[in-house]
C-alpha cells in the first residue's frame, strides 16, 4: 500500500474526538476551568487545529438531526462525569450552544480544510455490531442503552460506539470482558480510531 493511501485510512487525532472528546471536559473540576459550559469548550478548542472543531460540530449536527432532546440529555450524562446539568436546559439547546461555540471558534480561522476520508467514516456497514454491543452492556440502565440504540439507528454508528467507551469509562459498575474488550477493539480499528480512543476503557476489563 502506497503511502498516501495508508494516511487516508488515519484519522487526524489517534485519542478521541467529536462530541465524545468534549464530554470527557466534564469532570470533577471543570468549574475552576471556566465559568460556563460554553466557555469550558471553547477553552479546550486548540489554536490552528481546525479539525477538532469540525469533528465536534458534525457530531453535535448529527445529534440534533436525529435525536429528541430528553434523549440527548441522557447521552451527555452518561457520557460526561459531571454535567453539563440540565436543570435550566435542555439537551436539544446545550447540543446547539455546542454547535454555536464551534461555529464561532472557526470564524476566527482562516483556510480550515474540510474534514475528509476516514475522517468522515460513519460506520454504517457496522451498525448492527455496534447495536449488538451496546445492547451486550448489562451494566449501563436500559434508558441509556436505548439512547445509545437510538443513536447508532438515527445519527451514525460510529458516533454511538465513541459515546458508548465514554459511557463505559464513567460508569459506577462498568465491567468488560477481555473477549467484549477484543470486539470493541476490533470495531475501533476498522473506523480508523487511533490508538487510545478504546484502549481509553481497557481499565474496565474484569480479572474474573
Amino acid at each position: 500500500m502506497e503511502l498516501g493511501d495508508d494516511q487516508r485510512l488515519q484519522r487526524f487525532t489517534e485519542f478521541d474526538f467529536g462530541v465524545p472528546w468534549v464530554m470527557a471536559f466534564f469532570h470533577q473540576d471543570w468549574c475552576y476551568e471556566a465559568h460556563t459550559p460554553a466557555e469550558l469548550v471553547a477553552r479546550h478548542l486548540p489554536d490552528g487545529a481546525g479539525e477538532y472543531a469540525l469533528a465536534v460540530r458534525r457530531d453535535a449536527r448529527a445529534l440534533l438531526d436525529g435525536l429528541p432532546s430528553r434523549t440527548l440529555e441522557v447521552l451527555w450524562t452518561a457520557g460526561s462525569q459531571y454535567g453539563p446539568s440540565f436543570r435550566q436546559t435542555t439537551g436539544a439547546e446545550w447540543t446547539r450552544t455546542v454547535v454555536d461555540v464551534c461555529d464561532t471558534w472557526l470564524a476566527t480561522q482562516t483556510q480550515v480544510p474540510p474534514l475528509t476520508a476516514a475522517d468522515t467514516e460513519d460506520g454504517l456497514d457496522h451498525r448492527d455490531e455496534v447495536v449488538a454491543e451496546i445492547e451486550a452492556m448489562r451494566f449501563l440502565t436500559a434508558e441509556v442503552r436505548r439512547a445509545l440504540v437510538d443513536c447508532a439507528r438515527h445519527c451514525t454508528p460510529d458516533l454511538a460506539l465513541r459515546t458508548l467507551l465514554r459511557a463505559i469509562e464513567y460508569a459506577p459498575e462498568a465491567s468488560l470482558s477481555e473477549e467484549q474488550y477484543r470486539r470493541l477493539n476490533g470495531l475501533g480499528s476498522v473506523l480508523h480510531y487511533g490508538e487510545f480512543v478504546v484502549q481509553n476503557v481497557e481499565f474496565r476489563i474484569s480479572d474474573e
